[in-house]
């Protein structure tokens, strides 16, 4: 997964290898409702970099750890 993670770059945050674009940006410009072929030719990147950004997001969120949240005093359960 070309992926990397450098502290002199974009302060450490995940990036396409060989750029300075974040994982994030393009998961969100994904989220946001960009297609595949829209995110590429904005980035100037390609479906393969795009592909290894989702693997790598899958990754990190199927490793967190998620942590119930307590009702607020006075919040109705649903």
């Amino acid at each position: 997964m070309p992926i990397t993670i450098d502290k002199r770059i974009m302060h450490g945050k995940p990036v396409i290898k060989g750029t300075r674009i974040p994982v994030n940006i393009i998961v969100g410009s994904l989220a946001g409702g960009m297609t595949y072929e829209e995110t590429c030719k904005e980035y100037m990147i390609t479906k393969e970099d795009i592909l290894d950004c989702l693997a790598y997001a899958a990754e990190v969120t199927a490793s967190e750890k998620v942590y119930p949240l307590k009702k607020a005093s006075g919040e109705r359960g649903g």
